[in-house]
């Protein structure tokens, strides 16, 4: 079968990567049992394999998934409270890798495809897929922008990505109310690309990451720059800003609240402080 032979090229740890012979690099967010929640130590992962891919010149195409049921629901809250008073350093680190990861998806010559079950959510979820060159879901896929939830503001420049992605209207909406979009609707306003059965998702996926490795390479490398380039100035502009504003507003009592009640699975209580 075309495509079946896989070198593995990070095999363990909390990022997976492996190439196959058609030159597609999949890129696999490996903490199921955090719904790939994102810490330091992923996003690190996360940015050395697209360091990796990027200097691979066998690399046609990018596929990223996301282990077990969900594809990634943000920042790992969990850790996040767990840090206290030293929050804002942990945040300030975290989101710095992230913003790497998205401008180097945004970067890269290959075009890259995401693959979405279960939630995409906060500045992890809703970040990759708006670096994304095409986002496929599952018919039961849902996405939460959710970082005012807890207090805190849009990163991995997704404050300039989903608005030109949505509109500025949707996205005011998207950012400070935080509605729950069924993937039906992010394919209408035009979030995703494609929506597909779930059992469908991962063969679908792949077959498009397949489908752009076998185009031309640099037609396809400098047909994204070209459609990104006004978008990605003005990414690299807003990402300093979003990582001192998010290492600010951690440091906030109400950024704690904001953890504390996801976890608890209640109503946070915000009081400006």
């Amino acid at each position: 079968m075309a495509g079946s032979h896989r070198e593995q090229l990070i095999a363990e740890g909390p990022v997976l990567l492996s190439l196959n012979e058609e030159g597609v690099a999949h890129i696999r967010l490996n903490r199921p049992e955090s719904a790939n929640g994102l810490n330091v130590e992923l996003l690190e992962a996360l940015h050395d394999a697209v360091l990796t891919v990027h200097g691979d010149g066998r690399v046609r195409a990018v596929l990223i998934t996301g282990e077990g049921k969900n594809f990634c629901a943000g920042g790992d809250v969990h850790t996040f409270l767990s840090k206290g008073a030293g929050l804002p350093d942990y945040i300030r680190v975290a989101t710095r890798y992230l913003q790497q990861v998205a401008s180097g998806l945004l970067r890269l010559n290959p075009p890259v495809v995401s693959a979405v079950q279960g939630f995409a959510a906060g500045g992890g979820g809703m970040g990759l897929v708006c670096s994304s060159d095409f986002v496929l879901a599952g018919e039961s896929a849902k996405f939460l922008a959710g970082a005012t939830r807890v207090a805190m503001v849009p990163d991995a420049g997704v404050s300039v990505t989903l608005v030109q992605l949505v509109g500025m209207r949707r996205a005011m909406e998207i950012l400070m109310l935080n509605p729950v979009i069924p993937a039906r609707e992010a394919q209408e306003i035009g979030l995703i690309t494609r929506v597909v059965a779930d059992d469908q998702l991962a063969q679908e996926a792949m077959a498009l990451a397949s489908q752009l490795a076998a185009g031309a390479p640099a037609a396809l490398a400098h047909t994204k720059r070209l459609l990104w380039s006004g978008v990605g100035q003005g990414v690299e502009a807003v990402m300093h800003e979003e990582n001192n504003t998010q290492a600010i507003l951690s440091g906030m009592a109400d950024a704690r609240e904001g953890l504390a009640a996801v976890i608890d699975k209640r109503s946070p209580r915000f009081t400006g402080r």
